[in-house]
């Protein structure tokens, strides 16, 4: 019987130390200040350009690799083949890169997918 009691005696001992912190306006006081602090170091973190970059998408990524190489086609073409459908097929060759380089990036994107839910 003496041990129950003694039992009965630490179970509202802590019992009354728990009602204590939880009425500790110190407690709530340390609480917010531990976000506020979390939240300031999140906001002060840089952003950078590079980390901008690699947050796009593959599939957008890669789409504007392929517009950009067929702009330089565009630009780089009709100085080499002098013909009236020069300009034409720099046309085609910005559509056919931009769609080849949406696709490579998508065919990444899954597959980074697929690696994520294996794991």
């Amino acid at each position: 019987m003496m041990l129950d009691g003694n039992q009965e005696q630490e179970r509202l001992k802590r019992l009354r130390e728990q009602q204590l912190r939880a009425r500790d306006p110190d407690t709530k006081q340390r609480q917010h200040q531990r976000m506020t602090a979390q939240r300031e170091r999140k906001r002060d973190k840089s952003y950078s350009l590079g980390r901008m970059w690699r947050d796009i998408p593959h599939l957008w990524r890669y789409s504007i690799f392929g517009f950009v190489l067929g702009i330089l086609v565009l630009l780089i073409l009709p100085l080499l083949w002098d013909s009236p459908s020069a300009q034409l097929c720099s046309f085609a060759a910005i559509l056919v890169f931009t769609i080849f380089g949406g696709m490579l990036g998508n065919a990444i994107d899954v597959r980074e997918n697929i690696k994520d839910l294996t794991r």
